[in-house]
């Protein structure tokens, strides 16, 4: 749309109900602090200026809204005296002239940019106010949306509703746009007459239609416009946002074979023909290519998975792993800031960090990288086409050439040359008899515990 939009998020209650160290709204919802969400969607939905209204930990919360929007002002709120009162907290934001005013929570991160764009087609088309609703399984506690002829007529409280109105199962979201030149004259109307003595956005409905202008509801699902006060609440979220996540994948042809047990991040990226098993996650900044498979229990962060590779099961793959086409990261093996080759294969029970593996390199079970020296990390670099026999420990830095050949049980200090085979280990000593000899002198040690009364 070619109008401005102002969002006003309120951040300023104080979530005691968390039990928590930090802002409610800072609480993450697929790894994402919930207020970010709300942002995105505003930005999503046209919204060119962006009011927060904060109060406890106000500079941690205008922090995290900056990583996704540049331009936000921060407003606080010192008292808590009703919603228009935290609206209004906003003032010089609302009085520089815009054509809508959108009001959010920053404690719903699953509204969706086409809900809020959707407000604003309605007040484009001439209204003044446009109230979201939702229509939940049990309506109890919420305030009704009374319509009339395609009008909002008006938001009635439960405890004030007659009993044909409490039959209304279309109830308030809270979530409200406004038409910005009109936006300080409505606000500065409402009164606080009421119990509470409270400033409520709600009387917003009642004023607009007393100066002869159209108020009207949108309706939101239920899920987008639910709101978290606790921990038990933040998990029902994240489980929402899960699922929808996850249906999002396979529409796009991701295939989730117990899409139940696989958790994505925000940022995860998979392209169509990606195969993901059961008991999978994804921490942030995880981008899968077309054709690889995830096995069942693996976890995988801030990593990039080329076409066809084939990682786990049981594969942690840590931040800073880029694996190539057609490589293999197989089951038991962690792998961290370290690039595998096109066709290079890790097959099962190694660590490789700090590492570049080259394109058809073998890596054999029990491979190590002893990237850490007490004080700093430092880099293996293994050749296209080397093989390291199993069970063998580089100890970096170190460089294996390209065809290089490590022998079993190896544990290598020095380069190795491109072609050349190294083994770096004892030479085995046979002795004849002595097998036998042990196995009768522990025999008679045992038989004089067991004559002594001695333990076994």
């Amino acid at each position: 749309m070619a109008r401005r939009c102002l969002s006003i998020i309120l951040a300023a209650g104080e979530g005691t109900r968390m039990k928590s160290s930090m802002s409610k709204v800072l609480h993450p919802v697929g790894g994402l602090a919930m207020i970010r969400h709300v942002a995105r969607a505003a930005a999503a939905a046209g919204s060119s200026d962006l009011a927060v209204v904060v109060g406890r930990d106000g500079e941690a919360v205008e922090a995290a809204v900056r990583v996704d929007v540049g331009t936000v002002a921060t407003f606080p709120q010192q008292e808590r005296l009703g919603t228009a009162h935290a609206v209004l907290a906003a003032r010089a934001a609302i009085a520089e002239g815009v054509d809508d005013v959108l009001v959010l929570f920053a404690d719903t991160p699953l509204i969706r940019p086409e809900t809020l764009a959707r407000t604003r087609a309605v007040l484009a088309d001439g209204a003044a106010v446009c109230v979201v609703g939702f229509r939940p399984a049990d309506p109890t506690g919420y305030g009704r949306l009374v319509e009339q002829d395609g009008e909002l007529v008006a938001i009635r409280e439960e405890k004030d509703a007659s009993a044909e109105e409490r039959a209304i199962g279309f109830c308030n979201a809270g979530v409200m746009a406004f038409a910005g030149a009109e936006a300080l004259a409505m606000l500065d109307a409402i009164g606080n007459a009421n119990a509470k003595g409270e400033y409520y956005l709600t009387d917003l409905v009642e004023i607009a239609r007393r100066a002869g202008r159209s108020v009207r509801a949108i309706e939101a699902n239920a899920d987008e416009v639910t709101g978290v006060n606790n921990r038990a609440e933040l998990a029902s979220v994240e489980a929402l946002w899960q699922d929808r996540r996850r249906r999002a994948a396979m529409l796009d042809g991701v295939t989730l074979q117990d899409p139940a047990t696989v958790y994505f991040s925000h940022d995860t990226e998979i392209d169509a023909d990606v195969t993901i098993e059961p008991s999978v996650y994804f921490g942030p900044g995880v981008r899968v290519a077309s054709g690889a498979t995830i096995h069942a229990f693996s976890h995988i962060e801030q990593t990039s998975i080329g076409p066809n590779v084939s990682v786990g099961p049981f594969a942690r793959l840590r931040p800073g792993t880029r694996l190539a086409a057609g490589s293999k990261v197989g089951n038991f093996c962690e792998v961290k800031n370290a690039e595998i080759g096109e066709g290079a294969k890790v097959n099962h029970l190694s660590y490789v960090g700090d590492a570049t593996v080259g394109a058809a390199a073998n890596l054999g079970a029990g491979t190590i990288t002893c990237n850490y020296d007490g004080a700093l990390k430092h880099l293996t670099e293994i050749g296209a086409g080397a093989f390291i026999g199993s069970n063998s420990a580089l100890v970096a830095p170190v460089r294996i050439g390209d065809g290089a050949y490590v022998g079993t049980g190896s544990v290598i200090t020095d380069d190795v040359p491109d072609d050349a085979l190294a083994i770096a280990r004892q030479r085995q000593v046979n002795k004849p008899g002595r097998g036998r000899e042990i196995t009768e002198r522990n025999k008679a040690a045992k038989a004089a515990r067991s004559k002594s009364g001695g333990a076994a």
